[in-house]
């Protein structure tokens, strides 16, 4: 093989790869809001899945967050997924040692991908995804 045939070959082989690696991913981001009044879940982090692939994205104090495969910017393969929220928390009290005590924001239902109720198909159209949860009932 010639030293230009080599060349066009490497050449082909890192263009073939990198348009592979992006593979259509599609940026992803929302806001996840209390469904009584609207107000914003003001932290956690929303999660997706399918059986083979999860992808997490930080909730922020105004509620947004963006979801991505490895990190919040890069995007999510299309496909179907599963939507939960993990962390969800707020910070009871901490005693003299230390210890935290929280108390959950959200229906524990909307902590598993499995209860929630919430499923997202993305397509290289699918852009944003708002969610709305219940509140946490002590009751």
């Amino acid at each position: 093989m010639s030293e230009k045939n080599r060349l066009v070959f490497a050449l082909s082989l890192v263009l073939l790869i990198s348009v592979g690696c992006s593979g259509g991913k599609v940026g992803l981001s929302g806001k996840v809001v209390y469904s009584d009044d609207k107000s914003p879940l003001p932290t956690g982090t929303v999660c997706l899945e399918t059986d083979t692939f999860m992808a997490r994205g930080t909730i922020g104090p105004n509620g947004t967050f963006v979801v991505g495969s490895v990190g919040e910017k890069d995007g999510l393969p299309p496909g179907k997924y599963r939507v939960f929220i993990s962390g969800a928390e707020k910070v009871v009290s901490v005693n003299d040692n230390d210890v935290v005590t929280t108390e959950p924001l959200i229906d524990p239902k909307f902590t598993s991908g499995v209860t929630s109720g919430l499923t997202l198909d993305i397509t290289s159209t699918t852009r944003n995804f708002n969610i709305e949860v219940d509140r946490y009932d002590r009751r």
